[in-house]
């Protein structure tokens, strides 16, 4: 059996690598003759909306499939596999952290090898194949342990998986975290490509996709988390991950449907040399002069402005004088030019375009670290509803209680259903008023989402202050308040919010500032946010812990929620939050957005 699922994998792969849209080399296009230098890809132009339900029902579907094996992994790893509930909580954080930063892999390989057609082909089929072998593990009795009465798992007596059966899964792991790793960086900026952002129609269209992929995404994970869930926990393991698998593989279907009229932009090479060249060559030239900021025809004549690489929405960047240090790595001295205009040396001499390129990067990074504050609060309303739920009426009419692990989901519908009035009424509003586009800036739109998150955390605070005195009083330390659960659905439906305006305005902001051969990276970025906010609540809590209680005094976040204080644990994150929200405006004032003449400061706009 193993040998026959390895030469089926391997005709699969072999069937990827053959197939002639991998090698991304534009068809003949009609009236151009042959030996004409002109390709497809210069005649083409941009289908706009006609790509998007191929790229966005591939990103849907592939959301659903994803999500439905990591929402339940945990629960997979001591059902099925008889782990102990700790070591299958650190291999599902294990999982989820490789597959978060995997972004970074695949964005590297897209941006500088693969180009982002080819990265998302590969990456559907590992995923593909990663969720088959997981639906064989959970199918197959040979694959995993055997299964166990519930009086043997309670004392602990389940025989655990073999050598083997551990391989298999690690391997089914490893190629959903690669697959996971090339979809999530490309396929928006795949998407991106697909509009042409040099025409108001192309550009209104793409603010629109923003924030209808962020929809249907956030769509799919309430999907995956509801109905797929549920048949994983009470039909059968089997049939509940043979549901993502053919989801994925539907996935890859419409994602190779749309082949024909997709736009291909090629890889740019290794974005990360190109970075390392500005700074080496602005320190060896550290001691030279540089031209004064308002002598145009020095900077024209001792600067290096070069070519830029003709590819698909390329920007031309203007000098700017933030970050000046830099610029000295284009400044032009003797030999450093060939005949035909090329540098001699990379690494001594650079253009504008790849000092600006540079800045873009320095200038991003303050904005991207605020973000990650905001998904501190909603990790948290993530955990911490849940428990509080456990102490409240969770009923449905009389017979009918939603499970607490469900709660969640209300930030996740308040956020499907406010997009679109978002897209379709608060932009036109927005845009009567300021003239925008997109109705608010792309730093405004994060700046509303931070203020709403501080928001819901006070929320918050006061809802567990008032079920906390509610509890106590009705049952004392191990009492249940008779409150109703949804008293949780404000706080939810306020992050939601919130994530519908900082989380999309995150994405679009990447997309926008970064510069066009690192939009995969961009992608990764979002990723990155979402780790650094899982190991900042991770290092919070232990804090927390730490520092609370003692002598005999129960601490913030006791085990019996009761006794400790959630809400003012809320309330620390709410006074972070308001932090957080000041050094952003603090960052946004100063920040100057791509291509901006140095005349022009954008700070003011924010």
């Amino acid at each position: 059996m193993k040998s026959r699922m390895r030469s089926w994998v391997g005709s699969v792969v072999s069937c990827v690598k053959c197939s002639p849209f991998l090698e991304q080399q534009p068809l003949e296009p009609k009236g151009v003759e042959e030996g004409d230098s002109t390709t497809l890809e210069e005649t083409r132009k941009p289908a706009g909306w006609k790509c998007v339900p191929y790229i966005i029902g591939n990103e849907t579907f592939e959301r659903v499939a994803s999500t439905a094996i990591t929402a339940n992994f945990t629960v997979y790893l001591v059902k099925q596999f008889h782990m102990k509930q700790v070591a299958a909580a650190n291999a599902s954080n294990i999982f989820v952290g490789t597959t978060n930063f995997a972004p970074l892999l695949g964005a590297f390989l897209s941006d500088a090898y693969w180009g982002r057609f080819r990265t998302l082909a590969y990456a559907c089929v590992a995923s593909l194949v990663g969720m088959l072998f997981l639906t064989l593990i959970s199918s197959i009795p040979q694959l995993h342990p055997p299964s166990c009465s519930e009086s043997l798992e309670i004392s602990g007596q389940c025989a655990g998986p073999s050598h083997e059966q551990i391989g298999i899964l690690i391997l089914a792991l490893a190629l959903l975290s690669l697959g996971a790793g090339g979809v999530r960086p490309c396929s928006l900026p795949f998407g991106v490509d697909q509009f042409d952002g040099d025409t108001e129609h192309g550009r209104r269209g793409l603010i629109s996709f923003f924030n209808w992929y962020y929809c249907t995404s956030t769509a799919a994970v309430v999907v995956a988390m509801t109905a797929v869930v549920f048949v994983q926990d009470s039909v059968s393991w089997a049939i509940g991950f043979s549901i993502p698998t053919g989801l994925m593989a539907l996935s890859t279907v419409l994602f190779f449907l749309g082949t024909r009229s997709y736009i291909y932009v090629p890889p740019g090479g290794s974005v990360f040399s190109g970075v390392a060249q500005v700074f080496i060559a602005a320190v060896r030239k550290r001691r030279l002069q540089l031209p004064a900021a308002e002598d145009a025809e020095a900077q024209e004549a001792q600067l290096y402005h070069g070519e830029i690489k003709k590819t698909k929405g390329t920007m031309r960047l203007p000098l700017t004088l933030q970050f000046r240090c830099l610029n000295k790595a284009a400044i032009k001295c003797e030999k450093d030019i060939k005949g035909d205009g090329s540098p001699v040396n990379p690494w001594r001499l650079c253009s504008v375009q790849q000092v600006e390129e540079v800045k873009c990067l320095l200038r991003i990074i303050p904005i991207w670290a605020s973000g990650i504050v905001c998904f501190v609060a909603l990790a948290q309303q993530w955990t911490f509803a849940a428990l509080q739920s456990f102490t409240m009426d969770r009923h449905i009419g009389s017979h009918f209680q939603v499970p607490p692990g469900s709660f969640g989901i209300i930030a996740l519908i308040a956020l499907t259903l406010f997009i679109p009035i978002y897209d379709r009424l608060i932009v036109p509003i927005a845009r009567s008023f300021t003239g925008i586009e997109s109705g608010l800036t792309l730093l405004q739109r994060q700046g509303v989402g931070l203020a709403i998150s501080v928001s819901s955390m006070v929320v918050a605070g006061l809802v567990e202050e008032k079920r906390r005195r509610s509890a106590l009083t009705h049952g004392g330390a191990y009492g249940a308040a008779p409150l109703s659960a949804f008293w949780l659905a404000p706080q939810l439906i306020l992050m939601g919010i919130a994530e519908a305006f900082n989380a999309v305005g995150q994405i679009e902001f990447y997309n926008r500032q970064f510069p066009e051969q690192m939009q995969s990276i961009a992608g990764s970025l979002f990723y990155c946010s979402l780790a650094g906010a899982n190991y900042l609540s991770s290092i919070l809590i232990t804090v927390v812990q730490n520092t609370t209680g003692g002598e005999g005094r129960p601490g913030w976040l006791d085990n019996n929620i009761n006794v400790g204080r959630v809400d003012y644990f809320y309330y620390l994150i709410a006074v972070m939050g308001a932090v957080n929200l000041l050094y952003f405006l603090v960052c946004a004032h100063f920040y100057r957005y791509k291509g901006t003449p140095e005349i022009k400061r954008q700070g003011a706009e924010i």
